[in-house]
């Protein structure tokens, strides 16, 4: 389809599409437009109509992956056991990093844009930060405890950085060389989980 015959959603939609194959093929540093604009045959400014910079549409890679990866917590939030629930999302989590591992490092390993300038990303992230401390809410209110807010926030940082160590580790090219297997992450998966567990019983 040519740049006058694309409808402008889609022409946004593939922007971002080849920004990320930008990202994957060269590194988030070649991100540019002119490249994104290039590779998908438009003109040098048609992207411009949509993303005035190239922050501008990193954040927009950005915030697609947040919200994607906010979609992998929220379907662990069902209505059921609250410690399950919660649990479920821990997974959740970790599956997404093993699964998503570019939009991950993204997320949480890249100097992102400027966050007041960014809107929408940081909507997205803080989103997905929330469905963590709702979880943990669901959970202490079946426990019968009522959680301040400070409380949330604390016990959700201290989950968020025990799966962030592991996601990172886990996806590591170092551990094959360390002697590590695929049994040994599957046991220190469990482990974590098992710590986490304890650490946050009444």
């Amino acid at each position: 389809m040519t740049e006058s015959k694309r409808p402008s959603r889609d022409l946004r939609e593939a922007c971002l599409a080849e920004a990320l194959a930008v990202i994957a093929s060269d590194g988030v540093e070649k991100l540019s437009l002119r490249e994104v604009a290039r590779r998908l045959g438009v003109s040098h400014q048609a992207p411009y109509k949509h993303f005035p910079s190239r922050d501008h549409i990193l954040a927009g890679v950005v915030a697609r992956a947040f919200a994607d990866f906010a979609a992998y917590l929220d379907r662990c939030l069902a209505g059921g056991d609250p410690a399950i629930e919660l649990e479920a999302m821990g997974q959740a989590y970790l599956d997404y990093a093993s699964a998503h591992p570019l939009e991950y490092r993204l997320m949480f390993g890249t100097p992102l844009p400027e966050p007041e300038a960014h809107p929408e990303m940081m909507r997205q992230a803080r989103h997905a930060f929330a469905l963590l401390c709702e979880g943990l809410r669901r959970k202490a209110e079946a426990e019968g405890l009522a959680l301040s807010d400070e409380e949330v926030n604390r016990d959700a940082m201290f989950i968020w950085s025990g799966l962030h160590g592991f996601a990172a580790i886990s996806t590591s090219t170092i551990l094959g060389s360390l002697g590590f297997e695929p049994h040994h992450m599957q046991a220190a998966r469990a482990h974590l989980f098992c710590a986490i567990g304890k650490a946050l019983k009444p």
